[in-house]
Protein backbone atom coordinates (compact mmCIF):
# COMPACT_ATOMS: atom_id res chain seq x y z
CA UNK A 1 0.00 0.00 0.00
CA UNK A 2 1.12 3.52 -0.71
CA UNK A 3 0.03 6.42 1.48
CA UNK A 4 0.66 10.10 0.92
CA UNK A 5 0.27 12.83 3.50
CA UNK A 6 0.88 16.54 3.52
CA UNK A 7 3.96 17.63 5.47
CA UNK A 8 4.08 21.38 4.94
CA UNK A 9 2.70 23.57 2.20
CA UNK A 10 2.75 21.45 -0.94
CA UNK A 11 5.48 19.06 0.28
CA UNK A 12 4.07 15.53 0.43
CA UNK A 13 5.43 12.49 2.29
CA UNK A 14 5.03 9.26 0.32
CA UNK A 15 5.15 6.05 2.34
CA UNK A 16 5.65 2.81 0.41
CA UNK A 17 5.97 -0.01 2.89
CA UNK A 18 9.09 0.77 4.93
CA UNK A 19 10.29 3.40 2.43
CA UNK A 20 9.70 7.14 2.52
CA UNK A 21 9.91 9.50 -0.45
CA UNK A 22 8.80 13.06 -0.89
CA UNK A 23 7.14 15.02 -3.66
CA UNK A 24 6.72 18.75 -4.12
CA UNK A 25 6.45 21.36 -6.84
CA UNK A 26 8.83 24.10 -7.86
CA UNK A 27 9.06 27.41 -6.00
CA UNK A 28 7.46 29.27 -8.89
CA UNK A 29 4.39 27.04 -8.53
CA UNK A 30 4.09 27.65 -4.78
CA UNK A 31 6.08 24.67 -3.54
CA UNK A 32 9.29 24.50 -1.60
CA UNK A 33 11.27 22.80 -4.37
CA UNK A 34 12.63 20.35 -1.78
CA UNK A 35 11.57 17.20 -3.63
CA UNK A 36 10.80 16.00 -7.16
CA UNK A 37 7.42 16.80 -8.62
CA UNK A 38 5.00 13.98 -9.52
CA UNK A 39 6.04 14.11 -13.19
CA UNK A 40 9.65 13.48 -12.14
CA UNK A 41 8.55 10.45 -10.09
CA UNK A 42 6.53 9.13 -13.06
CA UNK A 43 9.51 9.52 -15.37
CA UNK A 44 11.90 8.02 -12.81
CA UNK A 45 9.69 4.94 -12.49
CA UNK A 46 10.28 4.25 -16.18
CA UNK A 47 14.04 4.75 -15.92
CA UNK A 48 14.35 2.60 -12.82
CA UNK A 49 12.29 -0.17 -14.39
CA UNK A 50 14.42 -0.20 -17.54
CA UNK A 51 17.62 -0.31 -15.46
CA UNK A 52 16.36 -3.16 -13.28
CA UNK A 53 15.03 -5.09 -16.28
CA UNK A 54 18.37 -4.85 -18.09
CA UNK A 55 20.41 -5.78 -15.02
CA UNK A 56 18.24 -8.82 -14.31
CA UNK A 57 18.18 -9.90 -17.96
CA UNK A 58 21.95 -9.55 -18.37
CA UNK A 59 22.59 -11.55 -15.19
CA UNK A 60 20.17 -14.26 -16.31
CA UNK A 61 21.73 -14.52 -19.79
CA UNK A 62 25.32 -14.20 -18.59
CA UNK A 63 25.93 -10.99 -20.52
CA UNK A 64 28.97 -8.94 -19.44
CA UNK A 65 26.93 -5.90 -18.38
CA UNK A 66 28.89 -4.30 -15.54
CA UNK A 67 26.53 -1.39 -15.00
CA UNK A 68 24.34 1.08 -16.80
CA UNK A 69 23.15 4.64 -16.65
CA UNK A 70 19.72 5.78 -17.71
CA UNK A 71 19.07 9.42 -18.60
CA UNK A 72 15.55 10.65 -19.29
CA UNK A 73 14.31 13.92 -20.68
CA UNK A 74 10.70 14.86 -21.19
CA UNK A 75 8.72 16.98 -23.56
CA UNK A 76 5.48 17.82 -21.80
CA UNK A 77 4.67 20.78 -24.05
CA UNK A 78 1.69 18.89 -25.53
CA UNK A 79 0.58 17.07 -22.40
CA UNK A 80 -2.79 18.84 -22.35
CA UNK A 81 -3.39 17.50 -25.86
CA UNK A 82 -2.64 13.96 -24.68
CA UNK A 83 0.98 13.68 -25.83
CA UNK A 84 3.73 13.20 -23.24
CA UNK A 85 7.15 12.54 -24.70
CA UNK A 86 9.98 10.78 -22.92
CA UNK A 87 13.43 10.35 -24.42
CA UNK A 88 15.44 7.59 -22.74
CA UNK A 89 19.19 7.24 -23.23
CA UNK A 90 20.90 4.06 -22.05
CA UNK A 91 24.63 4.00 -21.41
CA UNK A 92 25.78 0.39 -21.07
CA UNK A 93 29.05 -0.47 -19.30
CA UNK A 94 30.97 -3.68 -19.86
CA UNK A 95 32.58 -5.71 -22.63
CA UNK A 96 29.40 -6.02 -24.69
CA UNK A 97 29.55 -6.62 -28.42
CA UNK A 98 27.18 -4.76 -30.74
CA UNK A 99 24.72 -7.66 -30.95
CA UNK A 100 24.48 -7.78 -27.14
CA UNK A 101 24.03 -4.00 -26.98
CA UNK A 102 21.17 -4.17 -29.49
CA UNK A 103 19.64 -7.11 -27.62
CA UNK A 104 19.63 -5.06 -24.40
CA UNK A 105 18.14 -2.08 -26.22
CA UNK A 106 15.23 -4.27 -27.37
CA UNK A 107 14.77 -5.73 -23.88
CA UNK A 108 14.65 -2.24 -22.32
CA UNK A 109 11.32 -1.58 -24.05
CA UNK A 110 9.90 -4.76 -22.54
CA UNK A 111 10.12 -3.54 -18.96
CA UNK A 112 6.78 -3.68 -17.13
CA UNK A 113 6.49 0.09 -16.62
CA UNK A 114 7.19 0.79 -20.32
CA UNK A 115 4.43 -1.66 -21.23
CA UNK A 116 2.11 -0.15 -18.63
CA UNK A 117 2.71 3.36 -19.95
CA UNK A 118 2.31 2.44 -23.63
CA UNK A 119 0.01 -0.56 -23.91
CA UNK A 120 -2.40 -0.45 -21.00
CA UNK A 121 -5.62 1.33 -20.35
CA UNK A 122 -5.25 2.51 -16.77
CA UNK A 123 -8.50 2.75 -14.87
CA UNK A 124 -8.47 4.92 -11.75
CA UNK A 125 -11.18 5.01 -9.13
CA UNK A 126 -11.01 7.95 -6.72
CA UNK A 127 -13.18 8.05 -3.60
CA UNK A 128 -13.41 9.81 -0.27
CA UNK A 129 -12.32 7.97 2.86
CA UNK A 130 -12.19 8.57 6.58
CA UNK A 131 -14.53 10.48 8.84
CA UNK A 132 -16.43 13.28 7.04
CA UNK A 133 -16.70 15.29 10.29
Amino acid sequence: MISISNEKGLLQRISIGPHTLHSDVALELGGTGLAPDPHDLFDAALGACKALTLALYAAQKGLPLEGLDVTLSRDSSQERQGVYGLDVQLTLHGALDEAQRQQLLRIADKCPIHKLMTRSEVQISTRLGGDPG
